[in-house]
């Protein structure tokens, strides 16, 4: 009978300590799950540990994953907040809604999705139709002979195709503003897991192009100039022609609540809003919702 007593006192214990662990509990200490894009993931890692600073009794656990696992752990109750790079798409919502849980949309910033290529690639632009042509469904460019171009250390010319997978926002993003309504990729691309993961193969792979975010590039790659349409002007990718949306691939980024948020998650979601937050993601080479002075 005592060691009866003895494992029910102890599940107790367990199931008090784990209430205490989720935000908007009642225990001393608040954990805010977050999870989901990998474009956002390094600046909702800093995000989270500016935060303790701000409030030590709130902890903010980030992962990446992609939107679309992000979202996914949203529907599925084990996350409070859900970064995305894409708006979340109806059969979503719908999913959601259908478990109970009402999404709530927050746009924290804008990216440039910028256009990578070798640094030694002589490309000095970029039209939205060549992009569409080299990474499009029956596109006709899968050799940069093609485009004119001759690029050192690519003896074969092959344009090697550098993507993500298809459970990033990136991906859909790209394929939406790029490739067109119901075009779909053409096979044999590298898809990469994440943001990074593009830079990196791009900056070795001579032959290479591949897009990702603009927060991203390195001294060691060359971001493409893009036209909207071959012979007009084109437009580099910044964190100023995000914002006032010359850049031809500009897009918001977002993050997504179960429900209208309360208590921490509140308290967090209004710090990222405001100008000490819109200054992180400044400093990590997006768009700001609004003009800032950061330090």
């Amino acid at each position: 009978m005592k060691k009866l007593v003895l494992v029910l006192v102890l599940s107790a214990a367990v199931v008090l300590a784990g209430c205490g662990s989720r935000s908007g509990s009642g225990g001393s200490r608040s954990v805010i799950q977050n999870k989901g894009s990998d474009t956002l993931v390094n600046v909702a890692q800093a995000w989270a540990e500016n935060y303790k600073e701000i409030n030590p009794e709130v902890a903010v656990a980030v992962t990446g994953g992609g939107s679309g696992t992000g979202i996914s752990a949203l529907i599925n109750g084990t996350v409070d907040i859900a970064n995305a790079s894409r708006k979340m798409k109806a059969k979503e919502v719908e999913a959601a809604e259908a478990r109970g849980i009402e999404p709530v949309e927050f746009t924290v910033g804008f990216d440039a999705l910028a256009v990578y290529l070798h640094k030694d690639n002589p490309a000095a632009m970029l039209s939205l139709e060549q992009l569409a042509e080299i990474y499009g469904e029956g596109g006709g460019y899968d050799n940069w002979s093609q485009l004119g171009l001759e690029i050192p250390g690519c003896p074969s010319g092959e344009i090697v195709v550098v993507s993500r997978q298809n459970n990033s926002g990136t991906y859909v993003y790209f394929k939406e503003s790029v490739l067109g309504k119901g075009r779909d990729y053409k096979l044999g691309s590298r898809d990469m897991h994440g943001s990074k993961d593009v830079v990196d193969l791009v900056e070795h792979t001579p032959c290479a192009i591949g897009y990702s975010g603009l927060a991203y590039a390195t001294d060691q790659v060359k971001l493409a100039c893009i036209t909207t349409a071959e012979g007009t002007d084109c437009v580099n990718p910044s964190v100023e022609t995000a914002v006032d949306g010359t850049y031809p691939i500009a897009r918001p980024l977002f993050i997504y609540t179960r429900g209208t948020p309360e208590g921490a998650v509140k308290s967090y979601v209004d710090w990222i809003l405001s100008d000490d937050g819109q200054c992180i993601i400044k400093k990590k080479g997006y768009a700001p919702l609004h003009p800032v002075t950061c330090n």
